[in-house]
């Protein structure tokens, strides 16, 4: 055990000392380690790894919180517990940071050279590494430290092209010339999850193309894109479109460079769209390439990978695609061909990572022919043996896999893995294989290159669960830990990372990933907003760690959370966190200081306890059932509310203080100390996983002080997590206390509603009915806790005295006569001074919120806030008008 640095607790809570002595003692100790025990079922999670981009946002902290409550609460149900760590290498989106900083420096990539700028990416990456492992342990997470991965280490780039291979050799990737998404600042093709599609105002130009053969005669197309026409191979109509009926098969030349192109029939076209006339770029829009498919139309693709125009674009070449439009816009005016523009709403795609405007362009890449994956992935969900958190999410999930296209997988960086693809020279054949060849596969040519691109990140992060584990090899740890049991992370991700472990998963080890999908929410600011560094409102979860405390920062990351909802992030919630970890400080200092004197036995006789000691031990046991059922229910949020409210409400507020009045009474009578150590103890056990720092520290305070057990665990983090004993269950205890923490609760309301001073005792009289006896024990509480002298009586025979205040709670009435508490005579003259101001204030407000030129002048949400204003004012005058009645009475 842990020795204690002090035989009394400090006043004040120091979180920083205590969570960095407990992190370096539960390293010290292996705890983060889990035994591979073939008798028990193992409990998995595998770590979304964070990018190598910079260090941890506060989402990033809300997934670390999550997954630890997780596994610290798996861990103390005694199952052997693996959460394995790592990184993302995150391909575009650390080539990019590290291109601005080379950007910065007055230098660029390309001056690099490919093998020098890998270097510096992995100086970055090792920084990354660094900066994040130290935010993990700062936020308490007990991963598998000795198991970390990274997706650019060996075992998984092994794992990596053994997926290449076999998915190319099984038809299942393939080369091919499409339409992919080029991101012309990032200089790589995307996936299509990897675009944002936004609602931009943009313009429809209607253009006209003359008609070969035909010179007097036009045809008007609309396009939003005019500097493709550069790359038109056709105009086309549908064939349906009696407007176009004896065009089909004729030709039309291109405006500009009068290129003459046909004029084809396809049933795609949209008959309201412009004049129901469109030109085809095939090379430049995924509709158009597959017109051009089914007519045998040509490619031109009149764009260089920095989205300037290329030698197709006769003369344009070099001109900035966007100068390029206005250019040709000018053009086409002069030339009497622009016939009019009209402002068009649609949406455009742009990068995710940079949010330029992207690129539709024909090109070779490499794609996953999806289908077949997608197949036994959706089956995996149907039938039951994934399921997604929250069910909402299931719809959407199978939806997409449903329509899901092939995957582009290569992108033209430097920074990954590279596609394990030779070229041969010689006879041009390729060599796909899993080591890099000396000879080509086919003439056995020396004259061999490998594929400059790399594949997308997500290809490699979608084998995580299993290549991490040793997959390919037939390892122990994959034997044993796979499947794993929970994959959490942001719903954000269900296409480009979840969906793809599946059908990896399955494809490649024949079983399913995980077992069960947790999608939490986004992090927002405290007034809703997506968190983001262009509003200035991202918070740095360090910040909020030295500020308040790691405890305090899970707590408000957890509070009110449950699956697939976001969640706010605010000063509120953090400074209720720190509050609650002083209270439990604050608890625990007073029940040890108590406990100093106290020489009798621990064990708890269930017999002979007092009332209240049989109230705290039923609601005790009642928390721990209900936990255990959230927490099976993945209901975290509701958990932690359940056992706030027990530990601060019933345990703190009440128990503790109603145990006052037998601590000060001596001998004679039984101590609660056995039952506050019991409960106290459970209860940090209980919060454990959600408040590790502080529970561990409070934990080792109070067994230093028990009683000698070498059965006992050396930490909270191994200790057993509680679980309900039913025969504790007493309605009766539980009835009569709510009854007296009521009573409590209405006179000090009085007292407050009423002004009375806080010395002042005033006088109570108490209807118990058949509790009369049961509440009368209480009768010291009351006096102590409600600053009142009660008459305990069991019915009420006679009219309450004159001028009293009646309040009727559950089987129980309180009278609290009124000159017990004020002066009757002085409180009327106050009250009705205090409805003469209101009626005043009042007065105003109406008045102005009649006034037609502050209603036409004032902002909406000033006129709003005076309303506001008003009905609040209001209430409180009909508040005292009714005080005022009943001391009048």
């Amino acid at each position: 055990m842990f020795e204690s640095e002090q035989n009394e607790m400090p006043k004040a809570y120091e979180a920083a000392k205590v969570e960095t002595k407990w992190y370096k003692y539960w390293m010290k100790k292996d705890y983060f380690k889990p035994k591979i025990d073939h008798d028990k079922e193992p409990f998995v999670i595998m770590m979304p790894p964070p990018n190598v981009t910079g260090g941890l946002h506060v989402g990033h902290a809300l997934t670390a919180t999550l997954e630890d409550i997780m596994i610290r609460w798996h861990r103390m149900l005694g199952e052997p517990t693996l959460w394995l760590p790592g990184f993302d290498h995150a391909g575009i989106a650390a080539q990019v940071v590290v291109e601005r900083q080379l950007a910065q420096e007055g230098t660029n990539k390309y001056e690099m050279g490919r093998e020098k700028f890998e270097k510096r990416v992995w100086k970055w990456a090792g920084q990354c590494h660094d900066t994040i492992m130290h935010q993990h342990q700062r936020l308490g997470i007990s991963c598998d430290w000795s198991r970390e991965r990274f997706t650019l280490d060996e075992g998984l780039s092994k794992a990596v092209r053994e997926v290449f291979v076999r998915l190319y050799n099984k038809g299942l990737i393939y080369r091919g010339e499409r339409i992919i998404n080029r991101c012309p600042r990032c200089a790589t093709a995307l996936s299509d999850l990897e675009v944002d599609h936004k609602d931009v105002t943009g313009n429809l130009y209607y253009i006209r193309y003359k008609l070969v053969d035909d010179s007097d005669n036009y045809l008007t197309v609309a396009t939003t894109r005019p500097e493709t026409l550069l790359g038109d191979t056709a105009v086309a109509v549908n064939p349906a479109d009696e407007r176009f009926g004896g065009l089909i098969g004729k030709k039309a030349i291109v405006p500009v460079i009068n290129r003459e192109i046909p004029i084809v029939g396809d049933d795609v076209v949209d008959l309201q769209f412009g004049t129901g006339a469109v030109k085809v770029t095939p090379a430049h829009d995924p509709v158009d390439f597959e017109i051009g498919q089914r007519h045998n139309l040509p490619l031109v693709n009149i764009l260089n990978p920095d989205a300037t125009m290329n030698e197709n674009a006769g003369p344009y070449v070099g001109l900035d695609r966007f100068v390029c439009r206005k250019t040709i816009i000018a053009d086409l005016d002069r030339d009497g061909l622009l016939v009019k523009i009209e402002a068009y709403n649609h949406s455009v795609g742009h990068c995710f990572r940079c949010h330029t405007i992207v690129e539709p362009i024909a090109s070779k890449q490499w794609f996953v022919k999806t289908e077949p994956l997608a197949k036994p992935a959706i089956e995996a969900v149907t039938d039951g043996r994934i399921t997604i958190l929250p069910d909402r999410f299931t719809k959407v999930y199978l939806n997409w896999m449903e329509n899901i296209r092939d995957w582009c997988i290569s992108r033209q960086l430097w920074w990954g893995h590279r596609i394990p693809v030779w070229y041969c020279k010689k006879c041009d054949a390729l060599t796909v294989d899993t080591k890099d060849p000396q000879r080509c596969s086919a003439c056995g040519s020396a004259v061999i290159e490998q594929d400059p691109d790399v594949l997308d990140t997500w290809f490699s992060s979608g084998l995580w669960p299993h290549s991490t584990l040793g997959w390919p090899d037939d390892t122990e740890d994959l034997r044993y830990f796979y499947p794993t049991s929970v994959m959490e992370t942001a719903y954000d991700i269900l296409f480009f990372w979840v969906a793809r472990m599946i059908m990896l998963g399955i494809e490649d080890t024949g079983d399913i990933p995980f077992r069960t999908v947790y999608l939490h929410g986004l992090v927002r600011d405290e007034k809703g907003e997506k968190m983001s560094k262009t509003k200035g409102n991202v918070v740095d979860p360090l910040e909020l760690m030295d500020q308040y405390g790691t405890d305090a920062l899970r707590f408000a990351l957890s509070t009110g959370i449950s699956p697939g909802n976001d969640t706010k992030i605010t000063p509120i919630k953090m400074e209720a966190g720190r509050n609650f970890a002083n209270k439990m400080w604050n608890a625990t200092r007073f029940v040890l200081k108590s406990m100093e004197s106290y020489n009798g036995d621990m064990k708890i006789e269930k017999e002979s306890l007092p009332l209240e000691d049989r109230w705290i031990l039923s609601r005790l046991n009642a928390t721990i059932a209900d936990v255990d059922r959230l927490m099976k229910e993945f209901q975290f949020g509701e958990v932690q509310r359940q056992i706030h409210d027990f530990l601060w409400g019933e345990f703190c507020d009440w128990y503790i203080e109603i145990t006052k009045v037998r601590l000060n009474a001596g001998d004679g009578v039984i101590s609660p100390i056995a039952v506050l150590i019991e409960v106290l103890e459970k209860s940090l056990r209980l919060l454990h996983p959600f408040m590790p720092f502080i529970t561990e520290e409070l934990w080792q305070n109070i067994v230093d002080k028990l009683p000698e057990d070498k059965s006992r665990p050396e930490s909270i983090m191994i200790a057993p997590y509680p679980q309900a004993d039913g025969s504790f269950k007493d309605t009766v205890a539980e009835e009569v206390m709510a009854s007296v923490v009521e009573i409590i609760r209405s006179i000090r309301n009085a007292r407050t509603e009423y002004k009375v001073e806080q010395s002042k005792q005033i006088e109570v009289i108490i209807y118990a009915g058949h509790m009369e006896k049961e509440i009368g024990a209480y009768a010291s509480a009351i006096r102590m806790l409600a600053k009142a002298a009660p008459s305990i009586l069991r019915n009420r025979e006679v009219a309450p005295p004159e001028n009293s205040l009646v309040i009727v709670l559950k089987g129980v009435e309180v009278i609290i006569p009124m000159q017990s508490m004020v002066d009757i005579e002085a409180e009327k003259k106050r009250i009705q001074k205090e409805i003469e101001q209101f009626q005043s204030e009042v007065k105003r407000l109406e008045g102005r919120l009649k006034d037609e030129a502050f209603l036409s002048k004032a902002p909406p949400q000033v006129v709003e806030k005076e309303r506001a204003n008003l009905a609040a004012k209001q209430e409180k005058l009909e508040k005292l008008k009714e005080h005022l009645a009943h001391l009048e009475a």
